[in-house]
């Protein structure tokens, strides 16, 4: 731990920049070769909390189910507003682009993908929710990029920690600019490196002003680090369980970060400013159950007031509200 005392953020300006309109929603789906069945209630995202507010998917578009990797592709693939259910695992090569103003949802248990990555680049509207994505071998389970407004929703992400750390990738990575996203109520397990935000301290011209992302009520078990790793952008982590991690929540290359309301067990390190990028971070912690898990602060921040509305619980009832309530199957 570095001894140096702690500086405050007051040189940077804030990220807190107004929020770009949606994109329009098209009226219809791409044409594909799969069973089309009316939209079931709920199947579309209500609008996330935290940065990704407002994101809808695909709305009430007419959904289309599938259930082998070749529909899937069709089903995802343009522009056109989309609501995609996914019936049964389907295992994955690689990685599946998703297109914009779509809702990918699973239905029936478990469903979802094995082996492989969903991407999200260059777009923007995209919800991800319900699926079970196991085993994505060198690759993220879910990779956003240069895209906005993101809801990941109820999923259960896992791999295995048999391998070594670079065997698989992480569960939730987003970088190069994405921006105005939520990760909520997911299931990370089994796994070394968990969600990255930002992927290198060498792109600063391209992060800066972007990467919002909210995490609330995810359960991270047995995830070594990077719960999640942020760079550059403001990060707001409230209401999520963490069980089992080397170093859980990292701010860094002059990330903002709310630690808020969270619990961690089993953890070496809560919270750090100050490891392996050639920039400390900044963070503010407040009302968390650290569970005798140690922080690292060299840097303490001005970012204290989110700019959305949101209720975070008290760290003493998320235990029981996450374990309920987090991952597929769960809505």
């Amino acid at each position: 731990m570095r001894t140096r005392p702690p500086r405050t953020d007051a040189r940077r300006p804030g990220l807190h920049a107004r929020r770009p309109a949606l994109a329009a929603l098209v009226a219809s789906a791409a044409a594909v070769a799969v069973l089309t069945l009316p939209q079931p209630a709920g199947a579309a995202e209500s609008s996330p909390v935290g940065f990704g507010a407002g994101t809808t998917g695909g709305g009430s578009a007419t959904a289309v189910t599938v259930s082998t990797l070749d529909a899937f592709k069709a089903a995802v693939t343009g522009s056109s507003a989309k609501v995609v259910r996914v019936g049964g695992t389907i295992s994955l090569s690689g990685q599946v682009d998703v297109g914009s103003d779509t809702t990918v949802l699973g239905v029936g248990s478990p469903s979802g993908f094995t082996g492989g990555s969903l991407r999200l680049k260059k777009v923007t509207n995209v919800v991800i929710r319900n699926l079970s994505i196991s085993k994505a071998i060198k690759r993220d389970a879910i990779t956003v990029q240069s895209s906005t407004k993101v809801g990941i929703d109820h999923n259960s992400l896992s791999s295995d920690r048999d391998h070594g750390k670079d065997y698989y990738d992480g569960l939730v990575d987003i970088s190069h600019a994405s921006d105005y996203v939520t990760v909520s109520w997911n299931v990370f397990k089994d796994h070394y490196k968990g969600s990255l935000a930002g992927h290198s301290d060498n792109n600063a011209d391209e992060d800066t002003g972007h990467l919002r992302v909210t995490y609330h009520h995810n359960w991270f078990d047995n995830v070594n680090s990077r719960i999640p790793s942020l760079r550059f952008g403001t990060g707001h982590f409230y209401d999520n369980y963490v069980v089992g991690a080397e170093t859980a929540v990292h701010s860094r290359m002059g990330a903002k970060m709310l630690v808020e309301n969270n619990v961690f067990r089993s953890t070496q390190v809560a919270v750090t400013t100050s490891r392996d990028s050639d920039e400390d971070g900044y963070a503010n912690l407040r009302g968390n159950d650290l569970g005798g898990a140690a922080t690292e602060i060299s840097q303490v921040g001005t970012f204290t007031d989110p700019p959305y509305g949101y209720t975070a619980e008290p760290a003493s009832s998320v235990v029981a509200s996450v374990t309920a309530g987090a991952g597929a199957g769960k809505l």
